[in-house]
């Protein structure tokens, strides 16, 4: 992805998911399926360049400008809170069931 990744205030942002705890739902590739897919195993992933699903435990993806609000969405809506969005300069998360 070439666009801009960074949050208003100039907040880089990454998101990952933790596959432990999702539910298999969908709903984060249906707010966001440049971001988020399901795999084979029924299991959401984030993707990386290229459309690459990134499936190593942690694995974090860059959270486009243009999605921010469809991410937040998918985090805010995700039944099994699994999804995690947090700042890349000190890791803090800002949306997830880990947001302060």
């Amino acid at each position: 992805m070439t666009v801009q990744q960074e949050a208003p205030g100039g907040e880089a942002l990454e998101v990952w998911i933790d596959q432990d705890l999702c539910t298999g739902d969908g709903i984060c590739a249906q707010y966001a399926p440049e971001v988020f897919e399901l795999d084979i195993d029924g299991l959401a992933y984030v993707k990386g360049a290229d459309d690459v699903l990134l499936q190593d435990p942690g694995a974090t993806a860059p959270v486009p400008l243009p999605l921010l609000t469809d991410v937040v969405d998918s985090a805010k809506e995700c039944p099994g809170e699994c999804i995690h969005v947090r700042r890349v300069s000190d890791g803090s998360e800002v949306y997830g069931p880990g947001a302060e």
